[in-house]
């Protein structure tokens, strides 16, 4: 299965970058860095949302219904021409509020401060990224007939697995790095304190967008 790299240098992936920027103003190379850390980060917390009977049944009840997939086959009317639809921006800030909770404005001011956009801009990427990713696991789940737990978990997990080794510990350190069950407790110093040297999650997609 696809990880997140294939996903963003896929041609949907392109389509959000691209969409994402002209929505904000921000260069297609800072989107796509920004989207290269916030994906991983969004899917691992949804990965220790749905180790929880509560959690998964949520996720699943989500995917089957609103976020089965189908909100792939119409991105480029819903992303098109920097004025993206207002329900997904409406959908994904309660996706946001729903995986981070509390913890967003960490992550948000975190990658503003690793990618020298504006918090605002990072949530607003965030807002039409979130939905997407959503629809992109829906669409999985469904292929696989996935209803339960263990399987929707092997799902993310899978997902997850296409990044490099480096970045896949890193990630698991994002989502709890002090071992506490609390996630995303420690993102502002996992990305900003041991990661500082261009890499890592940040750098992943550099190239991959410059003209």
């Amino acid at each position: 299965m696809a990880g997140l790299l294939d996903l963003l240098n896929s041609d949907l992936g392109k389509q959000l970058i691209s969409g994402a920027s002209a929505q904000t103003g921000a260069s297609e190379n800072k989107t796509a860095e920004v989207l290269s850390m916030a994906l991983p980060v969004l899917l691992g917390a949804m990965k220790k949302n749905a180790q929880t009977q509560e959690g998964a049944s949520g996720l699943l009840g989500a995917l089957s219904n609103k976020h089965d997939g189908s909100i792939l086959d119409n991105l480029g009317s819903l992303l098109g021409g920097g004025n993206v639809d207002q329900s997904v921006m409406n959908d994904g800030a309660g996706i946001l509020g729903h995986v981070l909770g509390g913890k967003q404005p960490v992550v948000e001011n975190t990658l503003s401060q690793k990618t020298g956009l504006d918090a605002g801009t990072i949530g607003q990427i965030l807002k039409i990224a979130a939905p997407i990713l959503l629809g992109v696991i829906g669409k999985q789940t469904k292929q696989n007939d996935v209803n339960d737990s263990s399987a929707l978990s092997s799902i993310l997990g899978s997902m997850l697995g296409g990044q490099p080794k480096g970045n896949q510990s890193l990630i698991e350190s994002l989502i709890d790095a002090d071992g506490d069950g609390s996630v995303l407790d420690d993102v502002a110093g996992m990305v900003l304190g041991s990661n500082k040297k261009k890499g890592g999650l940040g750098g992943m997609l550099g190239g991959l967008f410059g003209k």
